[in-house]
């Protein structure tokens, strides 16, 4: 008997769409099983999923139940006192680094959005000058990897950026525009968010992730190395 392929269902639309409107501790905690049954569920087999192939296109990244993100916000400092993320969202990191410190895989579903993508969202100072270095000591390697025609189908290579080319690289650097960038992302958003509710939904997550990974893996060179760590 053939196995289900993982994905999402109405029933993950419908508590996600709920939980908009309803966004109170009181409510979520009536509904629990549902989201326990409708969103946790079929993200954990979604994840289960992609770890078997996982090795073979990014095999230092990895897919885990950890890769999942919590349903809870971080309230402290935000003005929205909402408690709950009305979105599902999972990010593939290095084995090596830290959660918050990794370059990765990422995707995340709502009510009228799928985003696949990949990068580093917000590197601090530290990272951001050795992922700077690391391209400009090869920057055709770069330039090649991120305006291939795979990763320009996947929206290629973007971010927050200078106006000028940060200090220490010079202003006509083969590389000056990706230099400026202050984030590294690529990927974006599916023009038919119904995609995570297909069979297919998967295998195509797979394929984008198979693109993605190469520019991923550059990304957390710099950062492996500095910590000391070998593959």
């Amino acid at each position: 008997m053939s196995v289900a392929a993982p994905r999402f269902t109405e029933q993950t639309l419908a508590f996600l769409k709920a939980l908009k409107g309803n966004n109170t501790r009181d409510w979520f905690n009536a509904h629990k099983a549902d989201y326990e049954t409708h969103v946790r569920t079929p993200m954990l087999a979604i994840i289960e999923r992609l770890a078997q192939d996982f090795p073979r296109i990014a095999p230092d990244l990895v897919a885990s139940p950890r890769s999942m993100y919590r349903i809870y916000r971080d309230t402290r400092f935000s003005p929205d006192k909402t408690p709950y993320k009305t979105h599902v969202a999972a990010a593939f990191t290095h084995r090596t680094l830290p959660k918050n410190e990794s370059a990765a895989l990422y995707f995340h579903f709502a009510p009228g959005q799928l985003w696949i993508g990949a990068g580093l969202y917000a590197p601090g100072t530290p990272r951001l000058r050795r992922i700077r270095q690391h391209i400009a000591a090869d920057p055709g390697r770069f330039r090649r990897l991120v305006e291939s025609p795979a990763l320009r189908r996947r929206g290629g290579v973007h971010g927050e950026s200078l106006k000028r080319v940060p200090r220490g690289f010079p202003a006509d650097h083969e590389a000056a525009d990706y230099l400026k960038l202050k984030q590294y992302l690529a990927g974006g958003e599916e023009p038919d968010p119904a995609l995570a509710l297909s069979p297919r939904f998967c295998g195509a997550l797979l394929r984008r992730f198979e693109t993605l990974a190469p520019f991923v893996e550059f990304l957390n060179a710099p950062l492996v190395a500095a910590a000391g760590f070998t593959r």
